[in-house]
């Protein structure tokens, strides 16, 4: 549990991070305190990401779980309309290049085919 709740801190901060990066990079001392900050959340003395995580992530999460509930089950209905709708693209563009292949090749396919008689299949022997 404390490491699962490292990491959801954690990438949470990595998130932010990302995108203020760009912007306060400048200030003094900004990578020392980002170190800081990390090793602070790392700590089992300080134990940063529980605290951080029981204080705002939890209490967030469980204000908003009906509305992650409903948008999960969107999203997965959603995948499963759009794998399905895809796959029949997908399958019906094979279908339709294999019928080209099979059209475009059909007299080397026949000649191929004619070229195995009767009399051909008779002259193997039996064992």
């Amino acid at each position: 549990v404390r490491w699962m709740m490292y990491w959801i801190v954690f990438a949470l901060f990595m998130a932010t991070e990302t995108l203020t990066d760009l912007f306060i990079s400048w200030f003094p001392f900004y990578y020392e305190v980002k170190t800081a900050f990390v090793l602070w959340l790392l700590s089992p003395y300080t134990r940063g990401s529980s605290l951080l995580y029981r204080k705002f992530v939890h209490p967030t999460l469980s204000k908003k779980e009906k509305d992650i509930d409903t948008y999960v089950l969107q999203a997965r209905e959603r995948g499963y309309e759009m794998m399905v709708r895809y796959g029949k693209r997908g399958l019906n563009l094979a279908a339709t290049a294999a019928v080209q292949a099979a059209a475009k090749s059909q007299g080397a396919l026949a000649g191929r085919l004619r070229s195995f008689s009767m009399q051909d299949l008779r002259s193997i022997p039996d064992e």
